[in-house]
């Protein structure tokens, strides 16, 4: 169910963002928007979805505080009451807060370029605060764009000091969200359980699966009709983590490696590029393995 108002006004009013999910029962919508319109709020725009499988209900639902009679710092706890009696696992986000986006690359950067172009556009909300690679290569890029670049070389013997180097240089930024841009490394279990499903990764997705080196040229000799890509939030289980986004082209015998290469490199960049702007409009619930995205 979806419902939708536009601004009316070029400007956006100050909104708060609820998302939640709890077991499926009458009632949760009646309540969530009572508790709005008793603080004399404008719903602008309100997403459900009901998982009959798991008996799970979800919803975002977006309203207009500017004239809100609770500040945004008292609106969490008195929601508090309704979180409790239907279970809810929620969170409340606000468009007046800015989040602030640390890009993690290696050597390619043709996702890298994407995102700056696109936050620079304004389509992708947020502040790209600063971008390390584990190679020096692109520093050029960050320097054109006026972003700070920090090279932490990582090796198997020195990893665990470049994760230590990496995460002080996020906290001191206060970083919300990390996008590997084609970041040719893992990262460990502590670092990720600091930006638990604050950290989404790119890569190729072939039909099928082709790992190792030189996939693209594995997929030419195997003459597959489908090459893609997927973005999702980073585990502990390589690229095994809640799938945000994902896109296909189609192939043919004509293509030619570098053709393919170059498709493949254009749907990383768009298949990304749609995962950051999705997380960062709070348009996601992830619910054990998956995610829950609403339009």
């Amino acid at each position: 169910m979806l419902i939708d108002r536009p601004d009316s006004n070029l400007s956006r009013p100050s909104r708060a963002i609820l998302l939640f999910s709890c077991p499926d029962v009458k009632g949760i919508v009646a309540e969530v928007s009572h508790f709005i319109f008793t603080y004399n709020g404008n719903i602008l725009r309100s997403n459900q979805h009901s998982d009959p499988e798991t008996g799970t209900f979800f919803m975002r639902v977006e309203w207009d505080i500017s004239e809100f009679t609770l500040p945004e710092s008292k609106i969490s706890r008195a929601f508090e009451p309704i979180a409790e009696k239907f279970s809810m696992d929620y969170r409340i986000e606000f468009s007046s807060r800015t989040s602030r986006i640390a890009i993690f690359v290696s050597k390619l950067d043709h996702c890298l370029y994407d995102l700056l172009l696109r936050n620079k556009e304004g389509e992708i909300p947020g502040e790209i605060v600063l971008i390390v690679g584990n190679h020096p290569d692109l520093k050029p890029v960050a320097d054109y764009f006026h972003i700070p670049f920090h090279h932490v070389p990582v090796t198997p013997e020195t990893r665990k000091d470049a994760e230590g180097r990496e995460l002080e240089l996020l906290s001191k930024a206060k970083v919300d969200l990390v996008v590997l841009a084609r970041y040719m490394q893992i990262l460990s279990p502590s670092f990720l359980e600091a930006y638990r499903n604050r950290v989404i990764n790119i890569h190729h997705s072939f039909l099928p699966a082709f790992v190792g080196a030189k996939p693209y040229h594995q997929a030419f000799e195997r003459g597959v009709k489908i090459i893609g890509a997927t973005s999702h939030y980073v585990t502990e289980d390589l690229d095994q983590g809640p799938i945000i986004e994902q896109d296909v082209v189609r192939v043919t015998h004509q293509d030619s490696v570098a053709d393919m290469i170059q498709k493949g490199k254009n749907l990383e960049r768009l298949v990304l590029s749609r995962a950051v702007k999705l997380h960062l409009e709070h348009k996601i619930l992830v619910f054990g393995n998956k995610t829950i995205v609403f339009e």
